[in-house]
């Protein structure tokens, strides 16, 4: 059949990891819910119907149909949406993209890999459990170490960003949707060589 995929199928995922109560919106453990707003935000999508315990989203990407997602299963439990997903659309691990937040890296710093282990980020963790694969590509967005070692680690990531870390953030947004939109396209090494 010739002509656009338009109708079809959902042939790639695009999940944001995150909590769904209004007291984490703008924390840094939900780098990637707010990654997803700006995604909808910049491909005129809306994120806000309820399926696979996630708000989520059809729109189109580097040529392909994708369900954008938003799990409300809260962190530690991203898989059971994920993986719901896959399942409904019959989607192989390297066409679900995580989006991601990272404590290893500096707020405005991004980092793209096409798979390898959870690195300690539960949300993660639950999706390679659950899935039994570790081919998830991954956009993990630094939200920077604890300022302090005595802090506790769940009270750093939610705790909220600054004035000037939301505007670092802003183009490291921005950078997500291009760098998802080169996974997508098959040019994941591109996306590693342009963000990482």
């Amino acid at each position: 059949m010739f002509g656009s995929k338009k109708g079809g199928s959902v042939e790639y995922i695009v999940v944001g990891l995150g909590n769904p109560d209004k007291k984490y919106e703008i924390t840094r453990h939900n780098a990637g819910w707010l990654a997803i707003d700006r995604f909808a935000e910049k491909l005129d999508c809306r994120v806000n119907r309820i399926k696979f315990k996630s708000y989520v989203g059809e729109c189109s990407l580097g040529g392909a149909k994708v369900l954008l997602m938003k799990p409300t299963t809260y962190m530690n439990n991203s898989g059971e949406a994920v993986v719901e997903a896959m399942n409904f659309y019959k989607i192989p691990p390297e066409n679900v993209i995580v989006i991601m937040d990272d404590i290893s890296l500096d707020v405005g710093k991004m980092r793209i890999r096409s798979k390898g282990s959870d690195g300690g980020q539960r949300g993660m963790r639950s999706i390679i459990t659950l899935s039994g694969s570790q081919n998830f590509p991954r956009i993990k967005i630094g939200i920077g170490a604890k300022p302090n070692p005595n802090w506790d680690l769940a009270d750093w990531v939610l705790s909220k960003f600054t004035q000037d870390e939301a505007k670092l953030l802003d183009t490291i947004f921005d950078n997500s949707v291009r760098a998802a939109e080169l996974i997508i396209e098959g040019k994941t090494d591109r996306a590693m060589n342009l963000f990482n």
